[in-house]
């Protein structure tokens, strides 16, 4: 329908849009995927972690993160903080170094690249023998090595050789064990300096003047044996106020035997213990204000910090960056306001769980976090592969853990219960330790959890599975040892001629159970066949859980744990439904069947269409004059978009019958004056079923089919929404009982809102006969993949506000459509189109946030509301500090700087030899005696003359 635009309601239109919707993506919660390096500010008490996607991040006090991506491809591979300032350089593995800094405007600190430096291609020198290979290009200078003065053999050891040079280079060369150097240590008291070697040795050598004590000696030792070990990669020792050191390192285990650990051990006295995780370890370092009190491990899949002044070194609990992905995430559940009660006595039942960690502060405090306390207390709820449902406080930036629940105490599994990997035997060596969280492996798979639905008002839970289980939970403050019933429900309704082909269902405990304090589950429905849960809704003021699979849906009355109604939705014609999604039994003629059918309708349709245009090729010649004289007309007048054809689903293709949403609403449906409770089901093939339920007090609960709603392009429904008189959404359970929502209007005519993946339809009740629609698929080509609605609050007035649908199409791009008039207000792009999986994890929230997976560990945080938005706001001050910049600057910053004045550009072999060793350069250019290791073998220099290095200027 063509119509004229009035530009005077147009603009006050969008100004209203300005002040209700703005798209953010705010804050990325979780672990970064695939980190790389490592970096570490004592001054600035920050941490930041490098990925291999190129990401920087710095974290600080909870609330307290930056987030900065370079602009080549490429892997972080270190990142180091100059001290007691408040810049960072990040090395690239294309040998790029990147330069930092945080910046403050308005207040807040940002995250800035400032520099970028690309090492320039030096010439290939060929080094005169293996020795002057190894030694640091400022010793050779303009000359070689020259003449060998003198070589002995060592006449107690026949594999070491000394080596004398003209230039007064002496070397000791071991012709047996030639051991790649991996890492150096510095004493506190630069009296003595550790290497590590790729042999599971490290050494000790003494670095004093005169006054060394002569009965020291420099020794070796491989701590785990004289079998073949990996290789020991970072070692560090730091004094203790009383007693020995702190001596740690990574890697050193037996190859045959442990070979696949990866560890980090720790000697402190009498105490011994090899830190066992369970993903690759990146780096690790220790926090010292004035000696060691905690190691921060990052490992390739989350972080751990461990508390060394504690005795039996706990685990120190992660406010932040804690692994999402400790099982993979199978679903999500996002509730918004929880009443302080229940956040109370979830908080506490998290509590209980949560005694074996230390009670020792999060160690790393650095910058301000100045963000507004939240205005509200949400909570984001995970499903997972290995059975459990995790609470997460996602109120604020920081996604911090709550409360943990398993559901597989409930079932028979494969899990030995008395396997404990958290502990080693007892006289084991080495002495492992098992740490951190991070499990990837599931005992069944049929564990997994596939949808969750939590009352934030009566504290009941619903929890549905792979295998067709639906798991009631109600929260409880003490433990107690019970029973769970279970109650099958069987889909079919004695359908003959189909065989289930997937997997079978868990077996349920028959003796009592213990529960800890928290959810604890009081009845199970199962269904029949034991297929994926892929629909699941709770009314905890009526007591009924609804479920849907592939095969049909149900309504439990869990008050009375009775079944109320059972639906087959299954089509004769669907034989994939009865495979199951872990069956590997797949039909190839079926598939042909289908892949030959779209073929031959393609090829009629095209018959059709050739012939259609042969008749029309006489009036369209003559129309062309006429379309020529209305252009001009058409021109100033908005047009309705061309919409494509989109032709009608068979009614034979796969998994029509799986129910995709499943909805209760209080309304119309017998006539226009008596509301009753009612439920609403959608499934795969563009049907609509609606009951109409009676619900006496203690008498057995009926359902009556009053209609049923056939779409006519088949396409699969995907949301249910039922309109009070005024056009709102109808409130939640319990919502209008605590007084959080006005009731709803009952005197106008309800409206129904079916959303499908091609289009919204609007739907008058109790008639149910159209009255308005939106397509999309016809539009732009895309379909509806998630959908939620959402109060949208004015920016400028708090009185005001929208309700309206918020949808994720398969094109990744985020829509805003407005209810009761289904009209387009906004969208956005928001995912990749290419991300299948983070488009299928969307959950949105009631006030137009949105979470999604970017990556295994990661969740990307956006906002479409104006008025709602949850961001970093924190700020990092320099450090105070006494004397210039330059005095205060390292040694090696200082040749850094020299040499990037002098040449332009650094070198990759000069980076790794400034930047690594980083301040311990200090004492390597002493003029008392020089150390060199390479290969693990040892250079010594005397140069008595050379005066002492000063910084420069």
């Amino acid at each position: 329908m063509k119509r004229f635009r009035r530009h005077g309601q147009e603009s006050q239109r969008d100004r209203l849009k300005q002040e209700l919707f703005q798209f953010n993506k705010t804050v990325e919660h979780g672990f970064p995927h695939q980190p790389s390096a490592l970096g570490y500010s004592p001054s600035l008490q920050l941490l930041a972690i490098g990925t291999r996607s190129g990401a920087i991040k710095l974290y600080g006090a909870p609330g307290v993160e930056f987030m900065g991506l370079h602009d080549e491809n490429a892997a972080v591979t270190q990142v180091h903080f100059l001290p007691h300032q408040v810049e960072l350089v990040t090395l690239l593995d294309d040998n790029s170094l990147h330069m930092w800094t945080l910046k403050a405007h308005k207040g807040l600190s940002e995250l800035l690249e400032i520099g970028r430096w690309c090492p320039i291609p030096l010439p290939a020198v060929h080094p005169l023998c293996p020795v002057s290979s190894s030694v640091p290009d400022d010793y050779i200078g303009r000359r070689n090595l020259e003449h060998v003065e003198t070589l002995q053999e060592n006449p107690v050891d026949p594999n070491q050789v000394v080596i004398g040079y003209g230039r007064g280079l002496m070397v000791i060369w071991n012709l047996e064990k030639q051991q790649q150097l991996e890492s150096m240590w510095w004493t506190e008291d630069g009296g003595h300096l550790l290497s590590s070697h790729s042999d599971g040795s490290y050494c000790r050598w003494m670095a004093g003047g005169e006054d060394m004590n002569e009965e020291e000696e420099e020794k070796s030792d491989i701590p785990y044996g004289h079998f073949p070990c990996k290789a020991i990669s970072k070692i560090i020792q730091l004094p203790t106020e009383k007693g020995p050191p702190f001596l740690l390192f990574s890697g050193g285990m037996p190859r045959a035997s442990y070979g696949d650990r990866h560890c980090i051990t720790v000697i402190h006295s009498k105490t011994h213990v090899a830190l066992d995780f369970t993903s690759r370890i990146i780096d690790f370092f220790l926090d010292c204000p004035l000696y060691p009190s905690a190691l921060v491990v990052l490992v390739e899949e989350e972080l751990v910090v461990i508390d060394l002044q504690t005795e039996g070194w706990p685990v120190i609990q992660t406010p932040y960056l804690v692994p999402l992905h400790s099982s993979a995430i199978t679903c999500s559940h996002h509730v918004s306001a929880i009443p302080l009660k229940l956040w109370e006595r979830v908080l506490a039942a998290g509590d209980l769980q949560s005694k074996h960690y230390s009670k020792e502060p999060w160690p790393i405090t650095g910058g301000q976090n100045l963000a507004p306390d939240p205005p509200q207390r949400d909570l984001l709820l995970t499903g997972h592969e290995d059975g459990t449902v995790r609470f997460w406080d996602a109120s604020g930036v920081c996604l911090c853990p709550m409360y943990k629940l398993s559901t597989s105490g409930v079932f028979h599994t494969d899990a030995d219960p008395n396997d404990n990997m958290n502990q080693g035997t007892e006289g084991e060596w080495p002495p492992f330790r098992k740490v951190g969280c991070f499990d990837p492996y599931s005992d069944d798979p049929r564990l997994g959890v596939q949808k969750i639905h939590l009352c934030k008002y009566s504290g009941y839970l619903a929890v549905a599975g792979t295998a067709g289980q639906i798991l009631m939970l109600e929260l409880n403050d003490e433990a107690a040892e019970h029973t769970v019933e279970a109650k099958v429900v069987d889909l079919l309704q004695g359908q003959e001629g189909f065989r289930w082909k997937g997997h079978t269902q868990l077996d349920v405990r028959e003796e009592p159970v213990l529960f800890p304090p928290g959810f604890q589950p009081f009845t199970l429905v199962q269904c029949q066949p034991p297929a994926v849960v892929t629909a699941l809704t709770l009314h905890s003021e009526w007591k009924l859980v609804a479920f849907g699979t592939s095969h049909g849906f149900g309504l439990y009355d869990y008050q009375q744990w009775n079944n109320v109604l059972v639906k087959c939705t299954l089509n004769p014609s669907d034989q994939l439904a009865m495979e199951g999604p872990l069956s590997r039994v797949k039909s190839i003629k079926k598939s042909l069947r289908q892949s030959f059918r779209r073929i031959r309708r393609s090829r009629v349709s095209l018959r059709k269409h050739h012939v259609n245009n042969a008749a029309k090729v006489g009036s369209i010649l003559s129309l062309q004059d006429a379309n020529a004289r209305l252009e001009a007309e058409l021109a100033e007048m908005e047009l309705a978009p061309v919409q494509r054809k989109i032709e009608a689903r068979s009614s034979d293709d796969s998994f029509t019958g799986l129910v995709r949403t499943i909805y209760f609403a209080d309304t119309f449906l017998s006539d226009s004056s008596h509301n009753t409770p009612s439920l609403w089901a959608g499934t795969n093939g563009g049907c609509v079923f609606a009951y109409m339920l009676r619900l006496p007090a203690a008498e057995r609960r009926t359902d009556e089919l009053v209609t049923e709603i056939q779409l006519m392009h088949r396409a699969p429904v995907v949301g249910i929404v039922v309109l009070d008189g005024h056009g709102a959404p109808l409130p939640e359970p319990l919502e209008v009982a605590h007084d959080l929502a006005r009731s709803p209007d009952m005197q106008g005519s309800h409206h129904l809102v079916v959303i499908s993946e091609e289009q919204f339809k609007v739907f008058t009740l109790p008639k149910v006969s159209a009255k308005m629609k939106l397509k999309l698929t016809a539009v732009d080509g895309s379909r509806v993949r998630r959908v939620g609605v959402a109060w949208f609050g004015s920016s400028r007035s708090e009185d005001y506000g929208e309700s309206g649908l918020v949808v994720l199409t398969n094109q990744g791009d985020v829509h805003v459509v407005s209810l009761p008039t289904v009209k387009m207000q906004v969208h956005y792009p928001c995912v990749r189109r290419e991300d299948v999986s983070g488009i299928a994890s969307c959950v949105f929230t009631k006030h137009g946030q949105g979470f999604y997976l970017i990556s295994p560990s990661e969740f990307e945080r956006f906002s479409l509301s104006a008025r709602y938005l949850v961001e970093p706001r924190c700020l990092v001050e320099v450090p105070f500090r006494t004397g210039s910049a330059t005095q205060r600057r390292p040694i090696w910053l200082n040749m850094i700087l020299i040499y990037r004045t002098e040449v332009g550009t650094l070198d990759e072999a000069r980076l790794k030899i400034l930047v690594s060793v980083q301040g311990a350069l200090d004492i390597f250019i002493q003029p008392y005696i020089f150390f060199f290791f390479r290969n693990k073998r040892f250079y010594k220099s005397v140069n008595e003359q050379s005066p002492r290095c000063k910084p420069p200027e």
